[in-house]
């Protein structure tokens, strides 16, 4: 059975409601809030930040499953194993470009465990292998992954409001980056696109190493 408008119109005001939560929680505006009214909860922050945001993704992934439908579209034949190919391979690069990253400080725990009060400090900008390429690789394979399933009304929804949301909030995150990085990260902005990889618009490898050279707070790669 085919949902409602007014089912979609609910799902996609959710999926609304969620992102500018989550924008708002993860502003600076909020973070010095916290800070200044209540201090002793900033080396909480990131952990209270995680934990209400898969909670509250629950919500509109819960309704958009409920809505399932009849498919608005399938991938069927040479397409199938060319887009589950691709899915595939976007996956793999998400798990491997984990290793690049300081999971306690993406969690939370290691500024749990340092006490850290501080707004700005409060994570650090890693500069992995994928990231010479497009400045936000996690948004980039996320949506390879979105976009090469099957498709009913409710899924397009979520799959749209998704991509709307990658679209803005890089660039909310990236004002937070200019801020913390400041002309390290602008010049890196201007070199590298967002979330489609362009030819001509990616770093070299010896761009890269000179960058990190540059800012102390960018942190080495492993390769």
């Amino acid at each position: 059975m085919t949902p409602s408008v007014q089912h979609l119109v609910l799902l996609a005001l959710l999926w609304l409601c969620y992102f500018s939560i989550h924008s708002l929680l993860a502003s600076l505006k909020a973070k010095r809030w916290v800070a200044n009214r209540y201090p002793g909860l900033m080396p909480w922050y990131r952990v209270i930040f995680n934990i209400v945001a898969i909670v509250l993704i629950g919500i509109p992934l819960t309704v958009s499953l409920r809505l399932s439908s009849t498919p608005l579209w399938e991938w069927n034949g040479v397409g199938f194993f060319v887009a589950n190919g691709l899915a595939v391979l976007a996956m793999a690069g998400f798990i491997w470009s984990l290793r690049f990253y300081d999971g306690s400080e993406f969690t939370g725990l290691r500024q749990l465990r340092a006490g850290q009060r501080s707004v700005e400090d409060q994570e650090h900008f890693f500069i992995s292998p994928l990231h010479r390429f497009v400045r936000h690789p996690w948004y980039a394979l996320i949506l390879v992954i979105l976009w090469t399933r099957d498709m009913d009304s409710a899924s397009l929804v979520t799959a749209i409001a998704i991509t709307v949301y990658f679209i803005v909030g890089s660039r909310l995150e990236e004002q937070k980056l200019l801020v913390y990085h400041g002309e390290v990260y602008r010049n890196y902005r201007t070199r590298v696109s967002g979330l489609v990889p362009f030819p001509g618009r990616y770093l070299t490898r010896q761009q890269f190493d000179q960058m990190m050279q540059q800012n102390s707070k960018f942190q080495p790669t492993r390769e």
